[in-house]
């Protein structure tokens, strides 16, 4: 079988990763049509934007893509390429694990996380404007629509991958209406997994300090789109920082992988950046394809080459390339598939 996949290397380093990310699904043997899309700074002079709608058209029309880190500037410039592929998919949840890896240099052991971040609304979908010269308004929009569908998913997530509890992230005792609306949406879904599927709830300041003292606790995480990704880099700080922590972006008719990390154009062409973040996001692909298996064999190819720090890029202690170090986890594919 064969998976049209719409492939966006992005900017900076992410075309080199994801040429190392191609040889690793690639040596799965499973057949793949790439349909490349280039977006982001590069497509701005030629088509003054950085996502044209040719690339939300192939998203659309493949139902999957993999996409390598774009810039997003600070404070002006264009828009997030990120946001708006979320907003015009209705890529309505963003999944990022965190687990503990051997090999990776680290203050904690035996993290295994999974943050769910409800991804279309919120402070973080930049409804803003300036008041004046002097003030900035931006607008918080929580409904229950969203907020019963995020949680949902974080429950359906937890029933099929042997998960225990659930905890809600909020900030419910200032934001009483828009983050109590959050709260009072992930209870009532709560209530039909009941006997299940555990659920709690914790204030979103306290939550980060629980994580950094005793992440052990706590299991599937589902939050609003701001605290989700503050909460969810927090987590990929926990095993190592971004630059193994993979993510993904799903909804109703398409889902989007990606690594959280940027794209570094300082180290752009040098065969210098780590590709496992984009990596182990396309193994969550593989698994939104149900190709479980192949998504085991890619996720323990990782683990053990970066466990046996022979063939590591410069982040993680060693001395490898990029394509080096795609090329040894694409070995190791190819034995166990």
């Amino acid at each position: 079988m064969s998976y049209a996949v719409t492939l966006i290397p992005g900017d900076g380093i992410g075309p080199e990763l994801a040429e190392a990310t191609k040889g690793v699904l690639e040596a799965t043997g499973i057949g793949f049509d790439w349909d490349v899309q280039q977006a982001g700074e590069a497509t701005i002079a030629s088509e003054g934007t950085p996502l044209p709608e040719r690339v939300i058209d192939s998203i659309r029309r493949n139902g999957v893509a993999i996409k390598g880190p774009i810039t997003t500037p600070v404070g002006s410039g264009f828009r997030s390429v990120n946001v708006g592929l979320r907003q015009a998919l209705e890529l309505y949840a963003n999944v990022r694990p965190a687990r503990s890896m051997q090999g990776v240099e680290t203050r904690y052991r035996n993290v295994d996380l999974i943050i769910v971040r409800e991804n279309t609304e919120d402070l973080y979908a930049g409804i803003e404007h300036r008041v004046g010269n002097d003030a900035a308004e931006s607008i918080k929009i929580i409904t229950r629509f969203a907020s019963q569908r995020i949680a949902r998913y974080a429950f359906e997530y937890a029933v099929r991958n042997g998960r225990h509890k659930v905890t809600a992230v909020h900030k419910a005792n200032i934001m009483k209406l828009s983050d109590g609306l959050f709260l009072e949406s992930c209870a009532q879904v709560a209530a039909e997994y009941e006997g299940r599927i555990g659920f709690e709830d914790r204030i979103v300041d306290n939550m980060c300090m629980q994580l950094v003292q005793k992440p052990e606790l706590y299991d599937v995480l589902v939050l609003p789109n701001l605290y989700g990704d503050i909460v969810s880099d927090l987590a990929a700080g926990l095993v190592g920082g971004l630059g193994v922590a993979p993510g993904a972006n799903i909804g109703e008719k398409a889902a989007v992988f990606e690594p959280v990390h940027g794209s570094a154009p300082k180290y752009a062409g040098q065969n210098k950046a780590n590709p496992t973040a984009l990596i182990l996001s396309a193994a969550l692909m593989l698994r939104h394809l149900d190709e479980t298996p192949a998504a085991d064999a890619v996720e323990e190819a990782v683990r053990s080459v970066i466990a046996e720090g022979r063939t590591t890029t410069y982040d993680l202690g060693g001395s490898a390339g990029t394509r080096e170090f795609g090329e040894a986890v694409a070995s190791r594919v190819r034995g166990s598939v």
